[in-house]
């Protein structure tokens, strides 16, 4: 007989501490605005305040090289020329922060894992 409770997924012995699977994502992450953490630019290397945004893709330009490609074959009779991806099976993305150290400017990339919701400078809610 196996010891403890049994995880419904993988049907194998769980861990006091692990209350759910490991491939599920957080419902919602809150992350606060400044954050102090390692600066790795040339004149701090160490830890100082960050801004901490929330990245997002620029506009695709309609000169990059791929673009000016897929225009040029799309040009004319024939109809969709290259396949488009329908199986979109993923319902998260992962968040990517984006640190901006106060004293240097210098920029940081960090990503998170998946999650359903995501929040930047929630204000701290009080202990009961």
């Amino acid at each position: 007989r196996l010891p403890g409770k049994l995880c419904p997924v993988l049907w194998m012995p769980v861990c006091p501490r692990a209350t759910r699977h490991p491939n599920l994502a957080p419902v919602m992450v809150a992350v606060p605005k400044a954050r102090k953490t390692f600066c790795p630019g040339k004149k701090c290397r160490k830890h100082t305040a960050h801004k901490v945004t929330q990245y997002k893709a620029g506009k695709a330009s309609l000169y990059a090289q791929g673009k000016r490609r897929y225009d040029e074959k799309q040009a004319g009779f024939g109809g969709q020329t290259k396949p488009v991806f329908h199986k979109n099976a993923k319902t998260t993305k992962k968040i990517v922060l984006r640190m901006e150290c106060k004293s240097c400017g210098y920029r940081v990339q960090t990503a998170l894992k998946r999650c359903k919701k995501f929040e930047l400078g929630r204000p701290k809610q009080p202990k009961n």
